[in-house]
């Protein structure tokens, strides 16, 4: 067990084409997934079950469950997809990914070009372990050192200025104990600003985001980045707060070309959640379709939140033949078609066993898929 204590040296390097399928054959070989487990994305070869780190108090215990996690799950070879935030538990998941990723490298349970790491940056990230309260910890950390201006802050909680994008960047670096990291979202910057600033302030703070972000790809401090969202992508196309994927995209292209490197998508999507595969609010060369589809066709990856619904669906009735009432969400939420991954929430060793036994069971055709939907 790596002391929390213990400097986390820098790890060099990026989920690679060619790190990423060794990871999916010696996985498959090995009989301990499906053939159809790993789906390709590009050249990336990525678990259709990822590891989500959202809930969870912030203690040792939790940081020691989490670290143990995110190794096991490598090892398992059911999982090469770790995702986290810097607000989350207030940078100690982060630091506990962190931990995992470095420890499952050094015993040699993996490489690091075989693992896909996301964070995410928006949110006002206080630091539980700096002996300072949220309110001073953003005065003088963030205001107070020029990271943030108080003029930049939306509803109390969230900013995407440039500064403060470039601070946050740089701490889910440190934290992490990564040189690059696979995928930088914008937490949640739809909900948290689009109806308060309007739509045209919106967008110039995304193009001006984006931007940064290819900075960053150009400094090889991330390889791509997206929008982890809650409800902006799935609204009806005439609500308040609704965000057109297409649009999104076209900010990316403006930006940086056909090369830009706006690749992916995170949103909730569970059996009482469908929306990102029933609801045909996006638009995409004229055309109205869900969310999952538009996503495939602008080339756009995608994965999910909340595949249990935070445990609601985990002691539910719904369960496929030889399931549980847990693998049976997971099971519907890894099967959608063009569909990456759920990405679940996953310490104890009950459910940690529980979870990536799934990776293990073909995924489900697209007439089972739509039955265990329709069953719903």
């Amino acid at each position: 067990m790596t002391s929390k204590n213990e400097e986390t040296a820098e790890i060099a390097g990026r989920a690679s084409p060619k790190g990423t399928r060794a990871f999916a054959e010696e996985a498959r070989r090995a009989h301990r997934v499906a053939p159809d487990h790993f789906r390709s994305f590009g050249e990336l070869e990525l678990s259709s079950l990822g590891m989500g780190t959202y809930l969870g108090e912030m203690d040792e215990s939790t940081d020691r469950a989490v670290e143990e996690a995110v190794v096991a799950s490598l090892a398992s070879g059911a999982v090469n997809v770790i995702d986290t935030a810097i607000n989350y538990r207030h940078q100690r998941a982060e630091r506990s990914v962190g931990r995992g990723l470095a420890r499952a490298v050094r015993e040699g349970k993996v490489q690091r070009e075989q693992v896909f790491v996301s964070t995410k940056n928006g949110y006002l990230a206080p630091d539980s372990e700096s002996g300072l309260s949220p309110r001073l910890y953003v005065q003088q950390e963030l205001v107070g050192t020029g990271a943030l201006s108080p003029s930049d802050i939306v509803g109390g909680s969230h900013a995407m200025s440039v500064p403060y994008l470039r601070d946050q960047l740089a701490r889910s670096l440190n934290n992490l104990g990564l040189a690059t990291v696979d995928l930088l979202y914008l937490h949640n910057a739809p909900e948290a600003q689009l109806v308060e600033v309007g739509r045209k302030v919106f967008v110039d703070r995304l193009r001006s985001a984006f931007e940064f972000f290819e900075s960053a790809r150009r400094k090889d401090r991330i390889v791509s980045y997206g929008l982890a969202t809650w409800d902006a992508l799935r609204k009806s196309r005439n609500e308040a707060g609704y965000l057109s994927l297409e649009e999104v995209v076209g900010i990316a292209r403006e930006v940086a070309g056909a090369d830009h490197g706006f690749r992916f998508v995170q949103f909730p999507f569970n059996t009482l959640m469908p929306e990102a595969f029933q609801l045909r609010n996006q638009l995409v060369s004229g055309e109205r379709v869900p969310l999952l589809e538009a996503a495939h066709r602008l080339g756009v990856g995608t994965f999910s939140s909340v595949p249990l619904m935070q445990g609601e669906l985990a002691g539910g009735s719904a369960h496929l033949p030889g399931l549980t009432s847990a693998q049976t969400a997971l099971q519907f939420a890894r099967s959608a078609p063009h569909h990456l991954a759920p990405l679940v929430g996953q310490k104890g060793a009950a459910h940690l066993r529980e979870n990536l036994d799934v990776a293990a069971v073909p995924r489900l055709s697209n007439p089972e898929f739509l039955r265990l939907l329709d069953a719903a």
